[in-house]
């Protein structure tokens, strides 16, 4: 390719000068972390919630009991009941949590296990059938 109709109708003079393609190899990691399942990840994460939702509702228990003690209205002392009402039904939420995923995992190791089933047909007459049990009973002692 020519860049000189180039050059010369902008009047420059112009040089190409050509540059080496270094490849800079980056080191092949073997040994990748196992990723985590998306049921792991959103447990992790509502535990999380629920754990700032508790701490949260801890402090708002404290602060309006405080005002509560101060004001001495009825309706204050109300308000506070029904906070720690929430607070409660949130760490019950946490445990409901905690049960959900251990019957999750339960169900999955028992999906994981197969049941084999073999037909299998004696022929022969019953005191063989009769003598071969009876030997299999004693060779599994």
């Amino acid at each position: 390719m020519s860049f000189e109709s180039i050059d010369d109708a902008l009047d420059i003079e112009s040089s190409i000068v050509k540059k080496e393609k270094r490849w800079k190899l980056l080191p092949l990691n073997l040994k990748r972390k196992p990723s985590i399942p998306q049921s792991e990840q959103d447990y992790n994460y509502s535990r999380g919630q629920l754990y700032s939702l508790i701490e949260k509702g801890q402090e708002a228990v404290n602060n309006a009991l405080e005002l509560a003690n101060e004001g001495s209205s009825a309706r204050s002392y109300e308000v506070v009941g029904g906070l720690i009402k929430n607070v409660a039904d949130v760490t019950d939420k946490l445990l409901d949590l905690q049960k959900k995923v251990k019957d999750l995992d339960e169900i999955s190791v028992t999906n994981n296990q197969t049941n084999v089933t073999n037909n299998s047909v004696f022929v022969g007459s019953t005191t063989e059938l009769q003598k071969m049990l009876k030997e299999g009973l004693l060779n599994n002692d």
